[in-house]
């Protein structure tokens, strides 16, 4: 069967008709469109296109009735419910020893599609992108469709991670979730003013001195059956800094991995048996020519699998010296179930 043809699909973007794909930053200072998607494990893909179209109205998606989705009772999880909570109790304890101050465990669902040979037509992640812009609006929603490079992903993410005008940039990490304002506990607040505080100091190695500030901290805002505790981070680049430092400097998002960022990420690396690819690391485009950008943290983000014929998805909880391992359980299943439902075959 014919493969869909590369396609990426941002707001009022749409790109089409690819020119090359590479995995040197550096080309995003350079010209032309680009989509871009770095799994949280460092490998990153820029993709540049020829032709890209801006409506101010929203480019729309299809409306998702070709997405044929998994069962519902088909997802599995990389960390079982005894294993994640097992996860946050080893969190807590290196916290107790004072290797880190919070950290972000996470895991994969994965589910099998139907067999694309039974009529079922072609995966199209970009009909996946339709159904949940109806089903979950999100302010950096989109597609990004390289079925020859590895990367099909259709994310609903919230979360800004870096948007870039000239030598302007600007960071919106979110921490804190419950399903209504009133659930959101002084715990969440602690540790949204921690991420900050490391969102600051990676910004502050490549922003000139004096220029890194916090517009808005903790501000609530609301999402399709939740809220979020989210802040803004922003900072003038310094002379001669480009892609390449910001991203050195910034990657991974600072919310999906925790303070201090080395030690989160070893630990990390212990307790997560499965790699979070797409999901926790970058998905957004960049406009070369007019020195404009937009990445968000690749969260609420599925991806297919193509050799393993599976869609996957993350999903994740920080974890404080205040958190409840059944309670993190909880606030993952959260985050998880909205999106899975909408993803899933009807029952």
């Amino acid at each position: 069967m014919e493969e869909l043809p590369p396609l990426a699909r941002f707001g009022r973007w749409s790109a089409t008709g690819l020119l090359e794909v590479t995995d040197d930053p550096s080309v995003l200072d350079s010209e032309g469109w680009w989509a871009v998607v770095a799994d949280f494990e460092g490998r990153l893909v820029c993709a540049r296109f020829a032709d890209v179209r801006e409506d101010p109205a929203g480019a729309a998606p299809p409306d998702g009735r070709s997405w044929r989705g998994p069962a519902r009772d088909a997802w599995r999880s990389s960390l079982d419910q005894g294993a994640y909570t097992a996860g946050v109790r080893r969190i807590r304890e290196y916290i107790a020893a004072g290797t880190v101050y919070q950290a972000n465990l996470c895991r994969v669902l994965s589910a099998p599609l139907p067999d694309e040979g039974a009529g079922g037509g072609r995966v199209d992640v970009d009909a996946l992108t339709g159904l949940l812009a109806r089903g979950n609006p999100a302010p950096y929603a989109g597609t990004v469709r390289l079925p020859a490079h590895g990367v099909e992903v259709a994310t609903a993410s919230p979360e800004l991670f870096l948007r870039r005008d000239g030598g302007r940039v600007e960071s919106g990490p979110i921490k804190g979730t419950g399903r209504t304002e009133q659930d959101l506990l002084e715990k969440d607040h602690a540790e949204n003013v921690m991420i900050v505080d490391l969102v600051r100091n990676d910004l502050g190695r490549v922003c000139r001195t004096g220029t890194v500030t916090v517009p808005e901290l903790c501000v609530v805002e609301k999402h399709p059956g939740l809220v979020h505790l989210v802040s803004t981070v922003a900072g003038e680049l310094s002379p001669g800094a480009g892609w390449p430092e910001l991203l050195a400097a910034a990657f991974p998002p600072g919310s999906v991995t925790g303070a201090p960022k080395a030690s989160a990420l070893r630990i990390i690396r212990e307790l997560e048996t499965a790699p979070r690819g797409p999901y926790c690391g970058a998905v957004g485009w960049v406009d070369a020519d007019r020195g404009i950008a937009e990445l968000a943290v690749g969260i609420r983000t599925f991806w297919y699998d193509r050799p393993a014929g599976e869609l996957r998805f993350g999903t994740g909880a920080g974890i404080t010296w205040g958190s409840d391992p059944e309670g993190e359980w909880r606030e993952t299943e959260l985050k998880a179930s909205r999106l899975l439902a909408i993803a899933s075959a009807p029952q």
